[in-house]
């Protein structure tokens, strides 16, 4: 069973729209365990989760949809792509305020995993591709991300993360499998607990030698402070206090 009992765990299946998949998508959008944010018309109501993770265990994952998409910079890109590799799918918008606040932590993940058998794509819904053309760029998000404005990747994954919960997040085993959930902006924290064992298990390396990008900033600070200091002090030292030349 998995370790939390929220939501309800998928299986794979093709997106239909249908009278009976839009009463199973205001059913899910419930169990999100958040507000209801307005965006614009009925068709852009969105649902901001609380950040709550689920972990299923080997042996208890669904196989992932093979979904295809477009990157903005035109690549297609299949989930199966990423057989082999650990890959975290990130569903977000330029509009959303906790996609915003939740990106540092991506990229910091994205920055200390890569040498980990871990991926990221990111999924954009719902979103003008000129405003998410111009988040990627002013955020620096070196990933790719799969321009969904219809949010058909989303609602393939219905049966695992309410199609309307943003952001949200999704990760993948080597084998395709869904290995955990989170419903909401995740932290750095419980998106690291949640790939430390999925690198442990599949053997790519111990994640407590990877490298930590904030102490790695804290080193550079610390070196740019120290060069600013010997600058200044040779600085002194070739022009000498005006006493020194009388």
């Amino acid at each position: 069973m998995p370790s939390t009992s929220t939501g309800t765990r998928r299986r794979s299946a093709v997106p239909r729209l249908s009278a009976a998949i839009s009463a199973a998508v205001l059913a899910l959008s419930g169990c999100a365990g958040g507000t209801e944010i307005q965006t614009g018309g009925e068709d852009d109501r969105f649902i901001s989760g609380d950040g709550s993770a689920t972990v299923f265990e080997m042996g208890e994952r669904d196989s992932a949809p093979d979904v295809t998409g477009t990157t903005f910079e035109g690549d297609e890109l299949s989930l199966s792509d990423y057989e082999g590799q650990i890959l975290v799918l990130n569903v977000w918008a330029s509009w959303c305020g906790p996609c915003r606040a939740e990106q540092p932590v991506l990229d910091e993940v994205h920055a200390e995993y890569g040498d980990l058998g871990v991926h990221f794509l990111g999924v954009n819904i719902k979103d003008n591709e000129t405003a998410a053309l111009a988040y990627t760029d002013n955020k620096g998000v070196v990933y790719p991300s799969l321009y969904d404005q219809p949010g058909e990747i989303p609602q393939a994954f219905r049966e695992t993360v309410p199609p309307r919960a943003i952001p949200s997040t999704l990760i993948l085993d080597p084998n395709g499998d869904i290995a955990a959930r989170v419903i909401g902006p995740t932290t750095y924290g419980q998106l690291t607990e949640l790939l430390n064992p999925l690198v442990v298990e599949f053997d790519f390396g111990d994640p407590e030698e990877r490298p930590r990008v904030s102490e790695q900033e804290a080193e550079d600070d610390a070196e740019g402070t120290e060069s600013e200091d010997t600058d200044e002090a040779e600085a002194t030292d070739e022009g000498g206090p005006a006493g020194d030349d009388e």
